[in-house]
């Protein structure tokens, strides 16, 4: 799934801007995001866990947050929950004799909230995935891919041109980081 996802990425990537340090140098591409979204804690039973937020547009969202939620005790109806999600993928092409070229895995972190504090957590992940080229059509302006687990996609090139610096059997490499926060603190008083 991880892999279909990057991959359908890439095609997302597509319509980016396209970025090269020289003429001669090989394709690169990166795009980034971030996302906030503010609720504020409509109710809360501690015996229960069962958490209500509402979010700015009148919507409700009902959970019951789990045991690895830190210090619920300390969350009071009012209080307001802010979640961040930061995004960046790019995608490099570099030929398969390249050191690092195949570098594939990925890497996680968690921090939460100290004893105490009000709840709160921050993960970042990072995952790195590496497909073949497989096929240059640079009539048509189109490459195919083949990921990890042998699925073939073929995508349409932003800028064609650069499909001349690339060979089939050349290697591109995706690499999706992803950092989100969950805060809760108090609502600001004027």
């Amino acid at each position: 799934m991880t892999t279909i996802r990057l991959l359908l990425s890439a095609a997302l990537l597509a319509v980016t801007t396209l970025a090269t340090a020289a003429d001669d140098a090989l394709p690169s591409v990166s795009a980034s995001r971030m996302v906030e979204a503010s609720a504020s804690v409509a109710a809360i039973n501690h015996e229960t866990r069962e958490v209500t937020l509402s979010t700015e547009e009148g919507e409700s969202v009902s959970f019951t947050a789990g045991d690895n939620v830190r210090n619920l005790d300390q969350v009071a109806v009012g209080d307001v929950v802010t979640m961040t999600v930061l995004e960046e993928i790019s995608l490099s092409l570099v030929h398969p004799d390249q050191p690092m070229a195949a570098a594939e895995g990925g890497m996680e972190a968690v921090a939460s909230a100290a004893e105490g504090d009000k709840p709160g957590v921050v993960m970042a992940d990072v995952e790195v995935v590496t497909a073949t080229v497989e096929a240059i059509d640079l009539e048509a302006g189109t490459f195919s891919l083949k990921g990890p687990e042998g699925n073939v996609m073929e995508f349409d090139a932003r800028n064609p041109e650069n499909l001349k610096k690339a060979s089939v059997g050349d290697l591109v490499v995706f690499e999706l980081d992803r950092a989100v926060s969950l805060v809760v603190e108090a609502p600001a008083t004027m």
